[in-house]
């Protein structure tokens, strides 16, 4: 099931392209399309809660999940 994460930082597609790297280089993680027009990132994948937002944080974002 795809999770929604809520990014306000990312302000254009630069920011979408590294979110969505930070997010690819997670185990488990298939797919990801970033927006920096909604501020959301969906990811496909059985990664964890955790290793998703710890990933976007070392990006330099601050990340929640959308769908809590």
């Amino acid at each position: 099931m795809p999770k929604t994460l809520s990014i306000d930082e990312m302000g254009c597609e630069g920011c979408e392209d590294i979110v969505e790297n930070a997010l690819a280089g997670v185990a488990a993680v298939s797919d990801v399309d970033a927006d920096h027009e909604s501020g959301t990132v969906t990811v496909d994948g059985d990664a964890t809660d955790d290793d998703l937002l710890r990933s976007v944080e070392l990006a330099g974002y601050d990340a929640e999940l959308a769908d809590a």
